[in-house]
């Protein structure tokens, strides 16, 4: 039976915790590009910056969600420290209302919320309404756990087991209060230890002390968690979870020694002991925020010293538009992809158009400059490929998934043809340079005409990628049949100057064969690009191959 019990209220815990991401996620989806830009244009001012961190975490549930939201625009530089920390002690009141919005008689809700919102999601075709069929069915969830949870701590009180630890938690103010900030953490979820402690309270088996030291020990536990989600992020957004947490874990600390008068004074305020819970988690904040408040401009500044802005690196290989704050929006995830594939593309084009004088002079200095331009192209093409992988973890639909297969196989060929170009196409050049050969006048304008032809291609690969447009893709797949007649030509021509005897095409001929191989896999990368817009409008034949049996006709495109 205790077993039973147990496993009862693990798993309303549980179902309690996917509610609240299914409500985080749901009002992402459906409404996450207007909350950031509402949140982005309310952080300019102190006051809305407050009240615009309380909207936000009332509508995601979670005040780490909005953390990592506001952390992001603050190491973008588009939110000052000061008003990041307003924006968080909003979000603390938000939640703490949410909290009070739980703790009222509408527990029955649950199947109604569950009945609108399954039908919604199993008809709904777009991510909006998707979104709002999940937020529906989370807040469902949420309710049918606390209904499970009620359930469960009733059953408890018969357990002596539970009753001695519950008796040495209440006599340990200090314990109980590090036992929830560690849960809270784990979590990362104050509301729901919050809703937690409410069932608690309303079964009997808390009393009013422990249940506050509880909620101080929720609030620096929620306060906790997001210092651990922007761990790698920059300073910048460091500062916004460290400050926060110095504010609102700095504030339960100084409130944990008057847990027992806070307890009984609030108990006779609000004899039901849900109310309690709830108007001791609101009443903290509301106090933290009137600490913190006059003190955040300060706070900014002392987070500012501590964790100094880092100087711009050069690196071009770092990624600038791959925000990790819209990972739960498949949308606008491949939105911030896209323009980190361009910003890709044109490194690689650069690298291509640099190319050409180190493949001309055989210079050492330009051809070192062509193999540090591969590095940074590769470290940027693993960040968006590490990027696409932790978008596709949300639920996307079919032409999403396709966008995002698109993407990664225009990242993946662009990086192929920075690996052409560093070891193929660069060792060629600092070979001839090293033996000193040269070219034929002939041979070297050919190549410059081939190397020309492929820059060409390249710009056409880059605006068929970014428009998609149905016929620019015809023309870069019909550029395919044009190139193989000028590397024929470029080669006949070669073997024409072999047999004449010229001596610097008998010099160079492996290394001249070699360049326009390699720029002619080059030119079969960037053609690939066309292929899935072309495979999508039905226009591209699964074979080329010329049909041999009678009444069959060559698969054209």
């Amino acid at each position: 039976m205790g077993t039973e019990i147990l496993l009862l209220l693990v798993g309303s815990v549980a179902l309690l915790l996917w509610g609240v991401r299914m409500v985080r996620t749901g009002m992402l989806r459906a409404y996450g590009t207007l909350l950031r830009r509402a949140l982005g244009t309310a952080s300019r001012r102190r006051a809305n910056a407050f009240v615009g961190g309380a909207v936000a975490a009332l509508a995601l549930q979670s005040s780490t969600a909005v953390a990592v939201i506001i952390g992001s625009f603050a190491g973008q530089g588009l939110v000052s420290t000061s008003a990041a920390l307003a924006v968080m002690l909003g979000a603390d009141v938000g939640t703490s209302l949410a909290a009070q919005v739980l703790s009222m008689d509408v527990k029955w809700l649950w199947s109604v919320l569950l009945a609108a919102g399954v039908p919604l999601f199993l008809s709904a075709t777009g991510e909006r309404r998707k979104g709002a069929a999940r937020l529906l069915i989370g807040l469902g969830l949420i309710l049918l756990a606390l209904s499970q949870m009620d359930a469960a701590t009733v059953l408890l009180r018969s357990s002596h087991v539970v009753q001695m630890v519950l008796g040495t938690l209440g006599a340990e103010p200090v314990l109980a209060f590090v036992l929830a900030t560690v849960m809270t953490w784990l979590v990362h979820s104050s509301l729901a230890f919050v809703l937690l402690v409410l069932s608690l309270a309303s079964s009997g088996l808390i009393g009013p002390e422990l249940a506050v030291a509880l909620v101080l020990g929720a609030n620096a536990g929620g306060a906790a968690a997001p210092v651990l989600s922007l761990n790698s992020a920059g300073p910048a957004a460091r500062r916004v979870a460290i400050g926060h947490l110095i504010i609102r874990g700095g504030a339960a600390v100084l409130a944990l020694p008057f847990a027992a008068l806070l307890g009984s004074g609030l108990s006779m305020l609000f004899p039901t002991p849900a109310v309690m819970v709830a108007m001791t988690h609101t009443g903290f904040n509301l106090f933290g925020t009137m600490v913190g408040m006059p003190l955040i401009a300060v706070i900014g500044r002392m987070m500012e010293r501590w964790l100094p802005d880092i100087a711009v690196s050069a690196d071009m290989g770092a990624p600038r538009h791959l925000d990790p704050t819209v990972l739960d929006t498949p949308v606008e995830a491949l939105a911030c992809a896209t323009r980190e594939a361009m910003v890709l593309g044109e490194r690689v084009n650069a690298m291509l158009a640099d190319s050409w004088a180190a493949i001309e002079t055989g210079n050492g200095q330009r051809i070192r400059a062509v193999e540090l331009a591969d590095n940074a192209v590769d470290r940027l093409y693993e960040a968006i490929k590490l990027y696409i992988v932790q978008a596709s973890r949300a639920e996307m639909g079919e032409e999403e998934s396709a966008r995002a297969v698109e993407i990664l196989g225009f990242i993946t060929n662009l990086e192929h043809i920075g690996d052409i170009l560093d070891k193929n196409l660069m060792e060629l050049a600092a070979k001839r340079g090293r033996l000193g050969l040269s070219f034929s006048a002939e041979g070297l304008e050919e190549l410059r005409a081939f190397h020309a032809r492929i820059m060409e291609t390249m710009r056409l690969c880059l605006n068929v990628f970014t428009t998609r447009d149905m016929g620019l893709a015809r023309r870069l797949f019909a550029d395919k049949s044009g190139l193989r007649a000028a590397e024929r030509d470029a080669s006949q021509r070669h073997f024409a100057r072999l047999r004449e005897g010229r001596a610097e095409s008998l010099e160079t001929s492996a290394i001249h064969l070699d360049m326009i191989r390699d720029l002619k896999r080059i030119h079969g990368h960037l053609t690939s690009v066309a292929y899935p817009i072309l495979e999508a409008a039905g226009e591209l034949a699964e074979s080329r191959l010329q049909a041999r049996e009678a009444g069959l006709t060559p698969a054209r495109v």
